[in-house]
């Protein structure tokens, strides 16, 4: 017995679209994933420090941003390879005390913790 389907090819195409998306769905979280591996954190009392595999990357094909509580790390144009991610870190970083260094392909950031500031207003009372 043969069987053959009425319905029209664009109406098929669409019935596997979504377990295409659901390969690439696990693809980018496979990377992800790989990609947070690479990166170990560590801290004391007075900074992060953080540590990335970026083998045959130049330092000078790096940009490393520090904004608030948030560091992006991403490789310039014309990279070997492309790196790109950010990292939320629970306090605010002070980044004239922090320091980057990179020796053979691991970047190591050392990022100093930035004293919290208070706010607190004293009232008098009448």
């Amino acid at each position: 017995m043969f069987f053959a389907t009425t319905a029209p090819a664009s109406l098929r195409r669409h019935a596997y679209s979504p377990a295409g998306r659901s390969l690439e769905r696990f693809l980018e979280e496979t990377q992800l994933a790989s990609r947070q591996k690479s990166c170990a954190v560590a801290q004391d009392e007075k900074s992060y420090t953080l540590t990335f595999d970026v083998p045959g990357i130049a330092k000078d094909q790096l940009n490393i941003g520090i904004e608030g509580c948030i560091v992006r790390i991403e490789t310039k144009e014309g990279a070997a390879r492309q790196y790109k991610q950010a990292y939320e870190l629970p306090q605010d970083i002070d980044a004239a005390s922090s320091e980057a260094k990179l020796e053979n392909g691991v970047l190591t950031l050392k990022l100093g913790k930035q004293a919290p500031v208070s706010r607190v207003t004293a009232l008098t009372i009448n």
